[in-house]
């Protein structure tokens, strides 16, 4: 189910461009490029612009490439610049030669299917399905899996899975193990709890809770074993169409921090799911773009020279107001484009890094 979900979700990005947007191309711009398998229309309009997320401006004046989104390997692209000094995006798709072949007959590849996207869409689509955070009070009104059918502790595929609440009849629910609690880590307030899904099913009775008896689910696809205990989410029908994101710079007093990876680890790079500090409360909304920066390391004066705050003695630190002698830089690191969010978090696509990424590494407006 989950498969066929993610294969026909579509995703398509637009933005609104004000005319006082100006284009701004890098000064290593090539002339032209080429095309390869795994561009994305992100990592092509990196290449020419200094602010991707305007790639919409840069495509759209180009009478040649009607549909971006149709663009495939080994096609040429050119930048040029129209009578008015705007610059735009030629494309020059490779001639093929016509050739016949009688025999053996084989199957011919839908041309379509292998276009580049925007953005990889299979990578988030199980994170725009499925809810990843609950707060404590969610958790609390959440239905809960009390047995099954087997009288076994753990449930796989196929069985029925017993709930302590009522449920719709036919409708798909997915199955969740309380996970990790995280905190701010400039606050130290409980954001919520990363949950871990845990398998899918349908609702095969309803149940009847006046009177005691549960609600019957039966299991379709499980990931992992099921427990006592494990909570209970409708699958959000609406987000079974296709997602539309508005790509735009996030505003510029936003300032927050990566708190998690989705792999866990400490660092990560391109196309990987994030977590950042930052959600509604602080106005970010589906599309917001941000720069990835860090802040370089700091540095002493000691009686030997200038030295790394973390390598010098204690005594050096303690010479120091705030553990440096000088206000060092924050360096760009990457860029992340958030596409699910919510109260005080959201999930972000790393969509470029010149280095690796790293939890506590700094979200802030693009420049």
């Amino acid at each position: 189910m989950l498969k066929k979900i993610i294969l026909t979700l579509s995703l398509f990005v637009c933005s609104f461009i004000s005319q006082a947007d100006q284009l701004k191309i890098n000064d290593d711009a090539p002339k032209t490029y080429v095309v390869v398998k795994g561009d994305t229309l992100w990592d092509i309009s990196t290449i020419f612009l200094e602010q991707p997320w305007l790639w919409p401006k840069l495509w759209r004046l180009n009478p040649e490439i009607n549909n971006p989104h149709l663009i495939y390997p080994g096609d040429i692209i050119t930048l040029v610049f129209n009578e008015k000094g705007e610059p735009m995006l030629v494309l020059e798709p490779v001639k093929v030669k016509a050739s016949y072949k009688w025999s053996p007959k084989i199957r011919q590849k839908n041309k379509d299917s292998m276009a580049i996207r925007l953005l990889p869409l299979e990578v988030i689509a199980p994170f725009i399905k499925y809810d990843h955070l609950f707060s404590a009070e969610q958790l609390e009104k959440l239905p809960y899996i009390i047995g099954n059918d087997e009288g076994y502790k753990s449930s796989i595929n196929g069985f029925k899975v017993y709930v302590n609440k009522n449920l719709d009849l036919a409708k798909t629910y997915a199955i969740y193990n309380k996970g990790e609690e995280i905190f701010d880590p400039e606050t130290t307030e409980s954001l919520g709890f990363y949950v871990d899904l845990v398998a899918t099913g349908q609702a095969l009775r309803t149940g009847n809770q006046n009177e005691k008896i549960p609600a019957t689910l039966k299991i379709s696809t499980a990931k992992r074993e099921i427990r006592s205990g494990d909570f209970v989410v409708p699958v959000h029908e609406g987000q079974m169409l296709p997602s539309v994101f508005t790509m735009k710079a996030a505003d510029k007093s936003l300032r927050g921090s990566i708190i998690k990876a989705s792999s866990n680890g400490n660092e990560f790079a391109k196309l990987e799911v994030v977590m950042i500090n930052r959600g509604t409360e602080h106005q970010v909304t589906a599309g917001d773009v941000m720069a990835i920066k860090r802040l370089s390391p700091s540095v002493v004066e000691t009686s030997i020279g200038p030295e790394y705050t973390i390598e010098t003695s204690r005594w050096n630190r303690l010479l120091t107001s705030d553990g440096s002698d000088y206000k060092m830089p924050e360096e760009l690191v990457g860029e992340l484009m958030v596409f699910k969010v919510y109260q005080k978090a959201s999930m972000a696509l790393i969509l470029r890094t010149e280095k690796p990424a790293r939890l506590q590494d700094v979200v802030t407006a693009p420049e």
